[in-house]
């Protein structure tokens, strides 16, 4: 008879081999979350149409004071900063996924934007950008004449 550490359980529980297999995983699995999102935080979505384009970024637990945001030519950055929420340094954690330190993303845009008209809203822990084209930069129809 083959001995593992989970014979003991075995009778009495037939989960409990699954159970320690799954919070083993879980334990070996745990960093890389965090460490996965931090190359893509914060989430964003955008999306163009003719003349202007829109991004909504997630960006929970933040005022819009948090916030920095910069737009040049084609490039719009978001920088920010989480504060400790243990700077005492008296908790035990056991679980921490929300997002903690500084931040910046940088995303290229499909044209340039019209820095002067630009709208920025912040609710609910959501940032809209709306950025408009510049007139200059606009695709303009060729009027095509008979010869």
């Amino acid at each position: 008879m083959l001995h593992t550490p989970f014979a003991s359980h075995a009778a009495s529980d037939p989960f409990s081999e699954m159970r320690q297999v799954q919070n083993e995983m879980n334990r070996l699995f745990d960093g890389l979350g965090t460490a996965r999102r931090a190359t893509v935080f914060p989430p964003v979505n955008f999306w163009a149409g003719q003349d202007s384009v829109v991004m909504t970024a997630e960006l929970p637990g933040l005022s819009e004071d948090d916030i920095e945001l910069t737009v040049k030519d084609t490039m719009i950055s978001i920088r920010g900063s989480y504060s400790e929420q243990d700077e005492d340094g008296e908790r035990t954690w056991y679980r921490r996924e929300r997002p903690t330190g500084a931040f910046s993303r940088s995303i290229e845009l499909p044209f340039r934007i019209d820095s002067d008209r630009i709208e920025a809203r912040f609710r609910n822990g959501v940032l809209t950008i709306e950025m408009q084209r510049p007139e200059d930069d606009k695709p303009r129809r060729i009027e095509i004449k008979a010869s």
